[in-house]
């Protein structure tokens, strides 16, 4: 039986080796699982070129030298690109907050230290003391060959698949009271979605033309309790719609994530809480929650 914690075709992942970040791959859809070492790369600048689809992940896995499961994951991108959000993008999710879906994608960001990486600290604020919600959601890393700009905007519908490297997963953690009384008082809800380490995202990147991601499973769960589960197909806006919407407004860039929206079944978490995402063929995000100390 294969392992749900591992993507079901070769993937790639930054880890951190000697203090400085690198790229690695893994291979479980063999009788072993296979980690290899693809050097101290620049994934972003990879990504520029249009690199690491199926063929060129398999390429430099044969060239690649074996490893050990690395101690430690980094997140798919560094920071410093951009994170876009789908809003109430599952019908199911819109109501349990007594809305409707949208008539047209919602899109926000998240800030760039928002992004942890698989295994590392959420943390929640020490002056925070109101609900803090996990959101398991697919995401999506941004990466195409464009020798004349280094971004694209005014995508076509047809056009849009084609700016997908590849599928990670992604913990839109909400802290959802702060949310509510922001929406209240005509504020927008920025600082609710953007506090530090409320975005994990990986471990793993799932080449987009090595898997379909129309319809995948999505789970979280907390402390092995399934909250959420639901399926991608169950999305109001696919992800050609919403990367067409993004890109009316704003350049996409190799390096950039998108979050494709969360289903229904948010929960609260508190410190102590191990929250674990798990998108079928991508592998699972495990991330604890923690309380900051008061300085």
């Amino acid at each position: 039986m294969s392992d749900p914690s591992l993507p079901a075709s070769p993937a790639w992942f930054r880890f951190a080796r000697e203090g400085a970040a690198a790229l690695g791959a893994v291979d479980a859809s063999g009788d072993e699982v296979r980690w290899f070492d693809l050097g101290p790369l620049d994934v972003v600048a990879l990504l520029h070129t249009g690199a690491l689809n199926q063929q060129d992940l398999s390429d430099r896995i044969a060239r690649a030298s074996v490893m050990p499961r690395p101690a430690r994951f980094l997140s798919p991108v560094p920071r410093g690109g951009k994170i876009l959000c789908l809003a109430k993008n599952y019908v199911k999710h819109a109501r349990e907050f007594g809305a409707e879906a949208p008539s047209e994608p919602i899109f926000f960001a998240k800030l760039p230290d928002t992004l942890v990486a698989h295994g590392d600290d959420v943390v929640i604020p020490h002056w925070l003391e109101t609900r803090v919600d996990h959101e398991a959601e697919l995401g999506l890393v941004l990466g195409f060959a464009d020798p004349e700009q280094r971004g694209r905007k005014n995508l076509t519908e047809a056009q849009a698949p084609a700016v997908v490297a590849g599928y990670t997963l992604i913990n839109d953690v909400t802290a959802r009271k702060l949310q509510g009384q922001d929406r209240d008082q005509k504020y927008p809800w920025l600082r609710a979605k953007a506090l530090d380490t409320f975005c994990p995202a990986g471990p793993f990147v799932v080449p987009a033309d090595a898997i379909d991601a129309s319809d995948l499973r999505l789970i979280m769960r907390v402390n092995g309790e399934v909250r959420q589960d639901a399926r991608t197909s169950a999305m109001v806006f696919a992800i050609p719609q919403a990367l067409q919407a993004m890109a009316r407004c704003t350049t996409l860039r190799p390096g950039d994530l998108i979050a494709m929206g969360t289903p229904e079944g948010v929960s609260p978490v508190v410190p102590g809480d191990q929250m674990e995402v798990e998108i079928e063929g991508l592998g699972i995000l495990r991330n604890p929650v923690v309380k900051e100390l008061a300085p």
